[in-house]
């Protein structure tokens, strides 16, 4: 069931027009200058854009996978933890996070978000 940080790199790296920027406690990743997740190696957690009523879904069906991780313009962030979830519900949340950041214009160049390795 875990999933391994790697897939979450391999899933943002076939989304179209992603820059990352390493800190020193973790990674964030935009789309054309727009926030859309986080990754904190340390945890082995992700943070991820979501709507608030994903969010709130997420976070109370599996606490244990999801935590609130805040608000902000409409939309609700939520902490993945790799451990407990599996890739190919992974790669929907991470596309999703990045298809409610980028403009229309990506979003029709990527008609279906990057399938897990097996």
């Amino acid at each position: 069931m875990a999933v391994q940080s790697d897939e979450f790199f391999r899933v943002v790296g076939g989304l179209v027009d992603v820059r990352d920027t390493k800190g020193e406690r973790y990674t964030s990743y935009k789309v054309r200058g727009k926030l859309f997740g986080y990754y904190w190696p340390r945890t082995n957690t992700v943070g991820l854009k979501q709507t608030l009523s994903e969010q709130k879904a997420l976070v109370s069906e599996r606490p244990d996978v999801f935590e609130e991780q805040f608000t902000a313009g409409g939309f609700g962030w939520v902490v993945v933890h790799l451990a407990g979830i599996e890739a190919d519900e992974l790669a929907e949340l991470v596309f999703e996070a990045w298809r409610l950041s980028a403009p229309e214009d990506l979003v029709t160049q990527v008609p279906d978000l990057p399938r897990p390795s097996r």
